[in-house]
């Protein structure tokens, strides 16, 4: 009971750890298909592919919150 606070503590650093690596991620990767589709179009859907590829980062921070919480909620019952 009494990590509850810690372990909102890790979910909260989780999300915004994972938060930050994607738009940093989006950021790089988001420029660098930008300026190859300016100069070949035909790169469209590999770009594209590209740009979906760092919001991975926060599906699996989710998923690691998501798991933690439920860790959380077992904390507090007592067999």
């Amino acid at each position: 009971m009494a990590d509850d606070g810690m372990i909102a503590i890790s979910v909260a650093m989780i999300m915004i750890g994972t938060g930050f690596a994607a738009a940093w991620a989006e950021k790089v990767v988001g420029g660098a298909a930008v300026g190859a589709m300016a100069e070949k179009p035909e790169l469209f859907g590999k770009g594209l592919t590209m740009m979906v590829l760092p919001e991975t980062i926060v599906i699996f921070g989710f998923a690691m919150a998501f798991l933690l919480m439920q860790k959380m909620g077992e904390a507090g019952v007592t067999p």
